[in-house]
């Protein structure tokens, strides 16, 4: 058998080794890898509720913002920017003519008035008009503009959501990273220090569960995974792609 080619190797996952109480009391990490917090009253092995979770996250980035005093940390979310005037709006965003209806179109399909609850219901069912790069229509962006909406709803709910990730600390994702602040998925892949490996927005989330959250990695395809990514790529829309910035 051939060795795999360089690169396509399992690298080593490192873990955030936490100290362990003496009491035997609960201990939450940070996902630094490095910040740790002993919660008095709560043993190893229980869950916190959602405001002891969201206190003990608070403590633990007062901790590291304490250490760190000159590290950026995004206070709030940055936002689409709209264009500026007179930039040109690139050719695949730019205003298309609806194509001709072909006469097979099924009555009572979503309309783009209809919105994302019609698509939700008929997700199974083909109501597409046109082709993946050819002519469609504008049902057929409505249908596209909801589902992905869908889509990025599903990964805000798991991101807020300790049990969804399978949590068991009832620490979740946006108890450190509100409104997904300071996930910045434009700058991946790029070398995470505490993964000690170039790393992809995915391996940060799974950093994140299996560490702060205490719960286990999610596999590539996995549902929550996919929409945890698209809901975080949608909170930086409009930001500039730089992958490897640190």
């Amino acid at each position: 058998m051939s060795p795999p080619a360089r690169g396509t190797q399992a690298p080593e996952v490192k873990k955030h080794e936490l100290p362990v109480s003496k009491d035997g009391n609960l201990v939450v990490g940070l996902c630094d890898g490095e910040t740790s917090m002993e919660v008095k009253g709560v043993k190893a092995g229980e869950s916190l509720t959602r405001a002891q979770a969201q206190h003990v996250s608070g403590a633990l980035m007062e901790e590291w913002l304490r250490k760190n005093p000159n590290a950026h940390w995004d206070a709030v979310p940055l936002v689409a920017q709209a264009p500026a005037p007179g930039s040109t709006t690139p050719r695949t965003q730019q205003p298309r003519t609806p194509a001709p209806s072909k006469g097979t179109v099924r009555e009572g399909g979503v309309t783009p008035e209809s919105g994302g609850a019609e698509v939700k219901k008929q997700q199974a069912v083909p109501i597409q008009d046109g082709h993946t790069y050819g002519a469609f229509s504008d049902r057929d962006e409505a249908i596209w503009a909801a589902s992905t909406e869908q889509f990025v709803d599903e990964g805000h709910r798991v991101f807020h959501d300790a049990q969804a990730i399978g949590g068991t600390v009832g620490i979740s994702c946006d108890m450190c990273h509100p409104d997904a602040s300071n996930t910045h998925p434009e700058t991946y892949p790029k070398y995470q220090v505490q993964l000690g490996r170039v790393a992809l927005l995915r391996d940060m989330i799974n950093w994140c569960i299996e560490n702060p959250v205490r719960g286990r990695p999610l596999a590539d395809g996995d549902p929550r995974m996919r929409a945890m990514e698209a809901y975080i790529y949608a909170k930086r829309k409009g930001v500039k792609l730089e992958y490897g910035k640190k």
